[in-house]
């Protein structure tokens, strides 16, 4: 049975359909939960697990409803070892259980058997680490992502592939090749991914960030044939405006979900402060 009828026949809807809907229902916000040192003590909080949790879920419940998914950023949740990854498992376990999709900002990419066992961890009905989607490095070939792939299609979840950072360095690697670029190699191959998915949003997206201006000209790419969603850091505090996102991304607008991270995490500690500058972030992308 092809991996996209198995996740059916479970009950579960393609990762791409449940996030088109959370996307027209709460507006194409996520909130990246980014528990960096420098944040944590803006909070009042320690720079320990029992921090990073009043951290995490203090978010997931200011967001949870506003926002179209969140995207905790698993290296700081790496750096208090053990601790910090079991804070994750709760973190997650959180933004489920509050109906908000969940992101694993991994960057996970390897070959064989090591692919296989991110994929397990990342994506496998339960494990602990289980994400609604995993974004995926796909430079040591896109094709070394499969079992990643294959499993996110069979358990009704995602994946965000890195196509175009905003990052200086990224350009060393990703423009490479001009009009046959190795970002337009990712684009292409993540677009004939999407073909096995059905309606409006295949499962797979792309990574691009806010900041990268006139990038998608210059190497020619459509965004819009992936029929995917793309993932763009980089809103707020990064620099990047609504109005600069729609003059990135164009007749693709619609289909991206814009990233806030320390904009938006730079109002707490209170709920309130940022449930508010939730709103705004959110009303901003809305109103363009």
């Amino acid at each position: 049975m092809p991996e996209v009828a198995k996740a059916a026949a479970q009950g579960r809807e393609p990762f791409g359909s449940r996030l088109a809907a959370a996307m027209a229902a709460r507006g194409p916000l996520c909130v990246g939960i980014d528990p960096h040192p420098g944040l944590l003590a803006d909070w009042g909080l320690n720079d320990d697990a029992a921090g990073l949790e009043r951290f995490s879920l203090t978010v997931v419940e200011a967001v949870a409803s506003l926002a179209a998914a969140v995207k905790p950023q698993v290296a700081l949740y790496e750096r208090h070892g053990s601790a910090g990854m079991a804070v994750l498992e709760r973190t997650l376990a959180a933004a489920s259980d509050a109906g908000v999709l969940s992101i694993a900002d991994a960057k996970r990419g390897d070959i064989g058997s090591t692919m296989a066992a991110y994929a397990d961890a990342w994506l496998r009905d339960g494990s602990a680490l289980a994400a609604d989607s995993v974004t995926l490095s796909p430079y040591l070939g896109f094709e070394s992502l499969r079992p990643a792939l294959d499993l996110a299609a069979e358990h009704g979840r995602g994946a965000f592939v890195l196509a175009l950072t905003s990052n200086p360095e990224g350009k060393s690697v990703q423009h490479v090749g001009g009009a046959e670029s190795v970002a337009r190699r990712i684009v292409e191959a993540a677009a004939e991914e999407n073909r096995r998915y059905p309606g409006t949003m295949g499962s797979v997206g792309l990574v691009v960030g806010a900041t990268i201006g006139s990038a998608l000209e210059e190497l020619g790419l459509d965004l819009g044939a992936v029929r995917g969603p793309i993932l763009a850091p980089g809103l707020g505090a990064q620099g990047a405006t609504p109005a600069d996102l729609r003059a990135t991304f164009g007749d693709a607008y619609s289909a991206v979900l814009a990233t806030s991270s320390r904009g938006i995490l730079a109002a707490g500690p209170s709920v309130a402060g940022l449930r508010s500058a939730t709103e705004a972030t959110r009303d901003g992308l809305l109103e363009g």
